[in-house]
């Protein structure tokens, strides 16, 4: 008759936790210190970057971030103890890199950008490339809270504005009402309204492509040409979600006047803005659901 040694250890707390894992006093200090490196760039992320009007999906980027991470927390807890000190120390001194430029120079991204590295760094020392493959969507994903680089948003969000406003003015003009357009300025009965950045800007298409990827993520198709297809749809159905916006703008201030447009309405249409978008991604892969039920079911026919 054999035994087998468990490998849970009893704490003084009386919790059993297997060896070489974060105890609750290594988890704290963990958390105290990316306190401490992190707590003041976003502070400075909710002064300045979170607060222009376009670029307040930030904080829901950062509360996705942490749900997909918190949704494989049992599948990392169950992954074998193991350390990569190399890899650990080499991803460690990027991060840093990127951490020390960053502060010393003023450049935000890099400071956010750094945080990937130190929290692929954690999982490293505790779970090794395991930990790493098993967060990498989620450590991906916090790309997202990245601020871009001024000189990129202008360069695309120029042309993404004039194509909404084309689309919006092309749409409206044939439903019959009296719009024109010069530039990204659509002028409408006595109004005249602008196509702002946030309106059409760069990062209203980055927030929605997110949502879009959150989704993937969660519903999580096993067929790969299902999610390649929806992938490839999220960036005209973020489009879309612009023009409806703009539309939706244009045709309050049309009927009710442009304090109505540009007050509480035009909040509103921000929420509208991410119903609209989530509602055609739900749409769209319902419709391919349809063209890959029969594969998927000739698949399990088969085995």
């Amino acid at each position: 008759m054999s035994t087998q040694t468990s490998n849970l250890l009893a704490t003084p707390d009386g919790v059993n936790k297997r060896p070489g894992s974060p105890s609750v006093v290594e988890l704290v200090l963990l958390l105290l210190g990316f306190l401490v490196l992190y707590g003041q760039t976003y502070v400075v992320l909710d002064k300045t970057i979170w607060s222009i009007v376009g670029q307040g999906h930030g904080p829901i980027m950062v509360a996705l971030s942490l749900w997909l991470a918190w949704i494989r927390r049992e599948a990392l807890i169950a992954l074998p103890n193991a350390v990569a000190p190399v890899g650990a120390s080499v991803v460690l001194l990027v991060g840093a890199a990127f951490y020390v430029v960053g502060k010393s120079q003023g450049i935000l991204a890099f400071e956010v950008f750094s945080q990937i590295f130190v929290l692929a760094t954690a999982l490293l020392i505790y779970r090794g490339w395991a930990g790493v493959r098993l967060m990498w969507f989620p450590l991906a994903f916090m790309l997202l809270v990245v601020p871009l680089p001024g000189a990129v948003v202008v360069a695309i969000t120029g042309p993404l504005k004039s194509f909404v406003s084309v689309a919006a003015e092309w749409l409206m003009y044939h439903a019959g009402y009296p719009i024109g357009r010069t530039g990204v300025t659509l002028v409408i009965g006595p109004y005249k309204l602008l196509v702002a950045d946030a309106c059409a800007g760069l990062n209203s298409i980055f927030a929605l492509e997110a949502i879009g990827v959150f989704y993937m993520s969660v519903v999580g198709h096993t067929n790969k040409w299902r999610n390649i297809l929806l992938a490839l749809l999220i960036l005209p159905i973020s489009f879309v979600s612009n023009v409806i916006r703009v539309i939706v703008l244009v045709m309050v201030t049309y009927y009710f006047g442009d304090e109505a447009g540009q007050g509480f309405i035009h909040g509103f249409a921000g929420i509208l803005l991410f119903m609209v978008a989530t509602a055609l991604t739900i749409g769209a892969d319902s419709i391919l659901g349809l063209f890959f039920k029969k594969e998927s079911q000739e698949v399990m026919g088969g085995k």
